[in-house]
């Protein structure tokens, strides 16, 4: 247990149901505890909800996530319990299992495609310029996650939506919302602090949704008047075989794609930030190989960042059937949470797996899932953003080192921070 103790590594003993456990960051101690202990173990919510099986181990998160038939999306990925039509009306591409979720995923996967990805580096570059060098006329003392982080994929999304740039910090203040849902920074409705049943029907139980539900019904009707090139008015096209999504379908992969095609990028450009800044060495290596070595130090130091920070803690599944896991004796109904963020710091998978290492290989994390038909959607558009990000700030500083205290988000779903202030000098 090396590099991740400079930190706080955490009790042994944390709640891992309770949102408030993770403003401390991610409680590692205890993670260690149970896969070594008790990988498949049984826990009460805080939050009030039923309980789950919590699946810590990277080999038996892969046996869950291969058999989609057993351990189903189809009830919801995440710790709510919303059953009939209130889960129906919200439900997103997440939530379907094959062949559904098959049909709905060749529906809106063409622009996220490896190839599309590649042909948006250029206007990926251009805006991680910008935004670098925007945040170091503005001075060298200043928050990163805000300054630097939230803007690229803020504006990136902009561009992939064809929406004004004017609209992107509405966009991503109500994404937050979302993500954020237990935070009370995050939303004037966080889950379990103030009463939220009237919004059960919406994503995430947060009115954020509705606001974003309007605004995907105006674009959508901008578009079927004038037709783009953008990716609103690829979802809304129907494919050649005259398949398309629904209203209600469309409203859905909208919202998803605003909270995580944002959030989730942003706090794993602060994680990577904050690894290098540990390692001043690595971030040296790092910045002398780009532009030397075809990218391939980058593309490591990248598989890198999302392990060490995998963002996404968690997600649920549900037993269809009765059936049993490393002795566990998992009944039909039961909620199974696979957990990313402990899979992706078994020992037995990543040796010395709390040394951040840039040079690591292999590097099979779950950050987007693994062997598993939900694999991250934006997965090559997110690494493609990290990888250029990096690409454009570490040439430009020098010196740099942590300013202040972090803040985390209040959430057992997605581990992020909030703010984290940083120093640096100009390269």
């Amino acid at each position: 247990m090396s590099d991740v103790t400079k930190g706080d590594f955490g009790p042994p003993d944390a709640d891992i149901t309770d949102p408030d456990t993770y403003v401390s960051g991610f409680p590692y101690a205890t993670f260690e505890r149970l896969r070594r202990d008790d990988p498949v173990s049984w826990w009460e919510c805080a939050t009030g909800e039923r309980g789950f099986w919590a699946v810590t181990r990277y080999d038996d998160l892969l046996t869950v996530s291969k058999q989609p038939d057993l351990f189903s999306n189809a009830q919801g990925v995440t710790l709510e319990d919303i059953e009939g039509d209130d889960f129906h009306a919200r439900r997103n591409m997440l939530e379907y299992d094959p062949p559904e979720h098959t049909r709905y995923r060749r529906l809106v996967s063409k622009p996220f495609a490896r190839r599309e990805v590649y042909a948006y580096e250029n206007a990926i570059r251009l805006l991680a310029r910008e935004v670098v060098e925007q945040a170091l006329a503005e001075g060298t003392e200043f928050d990163f996650v805000d300054r630097v982080a939230k803007q690229l994929p803020m504006r990136m999304l902009g561009r992939l939506l064809g929406v004004p740039d004017a609209d992107g910090p509405w966009l991503v203040e109500r994404g937050d919302a979302l993500l954020g849902n237990f935070d009370p920074e995050m939303t004037e409705h966080p889950v379990g602090m103030t009463d939220t049943d009237q919004f059960k029907h919406i994503p995430f139980r947060s009115p954020a949704a509705l606001d974003l539900y309007r605004y995907a019904e105006e674009q959508a009707r901008l578009r079927r008047e004038r037709p783009t090139d953008d990716v609103i008015s690829r979802l809304l096209a129907p494919t050649i075989d005259g398949e398309q999504l629904g209203e209600r379908e469309f409203k859905n992969f909208f919202v998803l794609l605003v909270s995580a095609g944002n959030d989730t990028s942003r706090y794993t450009m602060a994680a990577g930030m904050k690894a290098l800044i540990e390692h001043p060495e690595q971030m040296a290596e790092l910045r002398d190989s780009i532009g030397t070595d075809d990218g391939m130090l980058m593309e490591s130091a990248v598989e890198e960042i999302l392990r060490w920070g995998t963002v996404t803690m968690h997600f649920r599944r549900t037993a269809v059937a009765d059936t049993e896991l490393r002795g566990a004796p998992i009944k039909a109904g039961d909620k199974v949470l696979i957990w990313f963020h402990s899979a992706d710091y078994d020992a037995d998978q990543f040796p010395d797996p709390y040394r951040f290492d840039i040079h690591r290989t292999p590097n099979d994390h779950v950050a987007f899932g693994r062997m598993s038909p939900h694999l991250c959607l934006g997965a090559q558009l997110a690494r493609m953003e990290i990888k250029v990000l990096f690409e454009e700030l570490l040439p430009r500083i020098g010196d740099a080192r942590l300013n202040g205290p972090i803040d985390r988000l209040r959430s057992n779903f997605i581990g992020g921070m909030k703010r984290m202030p940083v120093a640096v000098t100009r390269a």
